[in-house]
């Protein structure tokens, strides 16, 4: 698909981050141990600041598990200056005063919770920093005098059920929507219970505890009211009070135009995806981009401090976001801020709830599955081309935590199926996050290797072997080297999510089929990083020695009509070998072309969607999902 020459020509002279662009512009690892933690949290610690400051110990413990799923952080604070499992922020003078004119937020004193915790407590600020259990009592300390601040009773045995606005005053946020959407998740994740094992290796349960709030407390804060959705043009749920602020459909000369296309989805095409990418940039910059004509556009942006977000083009229309315009007309894009190689200190929980809002909404309204082969990260789009694939994007990156956000969205990964690994099976990736630390390269300085993080992905190697090279990827190394640690090579990656077949397996080593070739992880019985779930698979036809596979589903020549001209249908530079399987993603892909290269004002009168007979199946192939031709294929249940 041709874009535009005058689009091409900004986007070629801006010196862009790369996961940022919506157009395709052309030592072995290991597990690391995490970094230790500045002090270890017992649940005990809760229990006694709960009790220290009159605070109910569900209240502060869902607290902590909105802001932080009781995490340290090792320490680092969040883009807000936020420190510790209370998330106390203290930002410096030059930052609030950044912030206070660009960023929604009551006041710029409540950028500064932790300089609050400490006037309470008597705490120094650093303590409160590093020091987890000061952490707990500085937030405890904090929501005890927001409920005082309010003129209601204090004290750990007072019903949860009337710290709605305490909690609602927690969440630092600059309008009374978003402080009722946090306090609505704190009481949500209160009804139901909770249980992990933190960064610091400690236990923490929450029982389930559902009660009534009294919401209206959320009236009492001095606060403005918000933007209200049901008043507003916006496609989003109520509870995160999304902004309309459009993406311009507008010419700038030459008969050139941008920055997204009219259409009529589903009836032009129906959405079969939501595609998640990392700004690579602020947001207010990124908002900036999005309302320029000359560039590209995406449907939404989220905000990394509070999950604040906006709606840019409707999601019946074509965003130009993807790099492959068989996807961006068959999908919905949401940017989120933040820096891929920098991960867990922009991926915010806030940033991380929101967007599972949102999608969970775009998908019941769209009818979009609720699976990973559906909500895709930017690095599964496949290039359009074999000269296009090199170029494609890799965000949101090793560092989005897919098991997370996949619970969230209320459609966890697989990962409960006691059967055997074995040949023909159909296995899910689900390593766990926060411990799966793998070696990651260049995410800061060149030749040096990344600040050890919880990653998505397991690496595959070329035999059942540590010390083995990692499987190669010639689209992204067209000269057939090997596979890299590099941050933003994903070509040897199998991420949280994704589905492979099995071809062997060698004591705790498993082979999967993987772009033409083997890969191999290891995956012992007693910890297992990937699980055997039921589903469909594609094998070559008997005789085919080797099927082609494509990165879009376009029509047959003979389905277009006269004026618009064929879209050549190129297979990429893989294929699938005689014997080999990949599981089935979908098989109700739309084989079509929307042809949408001239500006066309209100309604798109001449913008034409060519349907075609040849039939696709979406696959699992490598990193990135694939498509094959059914006549090349028969499909078959998993072993």
């Amino acid at each position: 698909m041709l874009r535009r020459p005058r689009i091409l020509a900004a986007l070629g002279a801006v010196a862009l981050p790369a996961a940022l662009v919506g157009v395709s512009l052309g030592g072995p690892p290991a597990e690391a141990a995490p970094a230790p933690a500045p002090s270890a949290v017992a649940a005990t610690a809760y229990s006694s600041a709960a009790a220290k400051y009159g605070v109910p110990e569900s209240v502060l413990l869902a607290v902590s598990y909105a802001e932080s799923r009781w995490d340290d952080h090792a320490g680092a604070p969040s883009t807000t200056g936020g420190y510790g499992p209370m998330h106390l922020t203290g930002l410096g003078a030059s930052e609030v005063a950044d912030l206070s004119g660009k960023q929604k937020v009551a006041t710029a004193d409540s950028l500064q919770t932790l300089k609050k915790a400490s006037e309470l407590t008597g705490l120094d600020q650093s303590s409160l920093r590093n020091n987890v259990t000061d952490n707990i009592n500085g937030g405890a300390a904090v929501l005890a005098a927001y409920q005082k601040s309010l003129g209601l009773p204090v004290g750990a045995s007072t019903s949860p059920a009337d710290w709605y606005g305490a909690v609602a005053s927690y969440a630092e946020a600059g309008d009374k929507v978003g402080a009722a959407g946090f306090a609505d998740d704190v009481y949500s994740i209160m009804a139901r219970g909770a249980a992990r094992t933190t960064n610091t290796g400690q236990q923490i349960a929450m029982p389930a505890l559902a009660v009534k709030p009294d919401k209206s407390q959320v009236d009492k804060l001095s606060l403005p009211a918000g933007v209200q959705p049901s008043k507003s043009d916006v496609e989003c749920p109520v509870s995160l009070g999304c902004e309309w602020l459009p993406a311009p459909y507008s010419q700038f000369g030459d008969g050139d135009y941008g920055n997204h296309d009219l259409a009529n989805r589903p009836k032009t095409g129906k959405i079969d995806y939501i595609v998640i990418h990392d700004t690579e940039g602020h947001w207010q910059g990124v908002l900036n981009l999005v309302q320029d004509p000359t560039y590209v556009s995406w449907q939404y942006t989220m905000r990394s401090s509070d999950g604040h977000t906006w709606q840019h083009v409707k999601a019946k229309d074509v965003a130009w976001h993807a790099g492959n315009w068989y996807v961006n007309q068959h999908s919905i894009g949401i940017e989120h801020e933040g820096f891929a190689p920098q991960g867990a200190t922009w991926f915010t929980e806030s940033l991380y709830r929101n967007s599972a809002k949102l999608v969970r909404y775009l998908a019941v309204k769209n009818n979009i599955p609720l699976d990973r082969a559906h909500i895709i990260g930017h690095d599964q789009v496949p290039g359009t081309l074999p000269s296009t694939v090199r170029g494609m994007h890799w965000d949101p990156g090793p560092y989005w935590d897919w098991e997370h956000y996949m619970d969230l969205v209320g459609a966890p990964i697989w990962g409960k199926s006691v059967l055997p690994v074995r040949a023909g099976s159909i296995v899910t990736i689900k390593p766990g996050f926060q411990g799966n630390v793998q070696v990651v390269d260049n995410c800061d300085t060149p030749g040096t290797p990344c600040k050890p993080q919880g990653t998505n992905f397991v690496y595959l190697r070329q035999a059942p072997d540590d010390n083995a090279p990692l499987v190669k990827d010639l689209g992204l190394h067209p000269d057939g080297s090997n596979g890299t640690t590099d941050v933003s090579d994903m070509g040897s990656r199998a991420a949280a999510g994704s589905q492979y077949v099995v071809a062997q397996r060698q004591g705790d080593w498993v082979a999967v089929w993987y772009l033409g070739a083997l890969g191999w992880f290891r995956s012992p019985a007693s910890a297992p990083d990937a699980f055997v779930k039921p589903g469909l698979v594609v094998k070559p036809k008997a005789g085919k020695t080797s099927v082609p596979v494509y990165g879009r589903a376009y029509p047959e020549q003979s389905a277009y009509p006269a004026g618009i001209p064929y879209q050549t249908v190129t297979p990429l530079q893989y294929t699938i070998g005689a014997g080999q399987a990949y599981p089935v993603g979908d098989l109700n892909i739309e084989t079509d072309y929307y042809r949408a290269v001239t500006f066309d004002g209100q309604p798109p009168t001449d913008h034409v969607q060519v349907i075609g007979k040849d039939r696709y199946y979406q696959i699992w192939f490598g990193h990135r999902m694939a498509y094959v031709r059914a006549a090349d294929v028969d499909v078959r249940p998993a072993i």
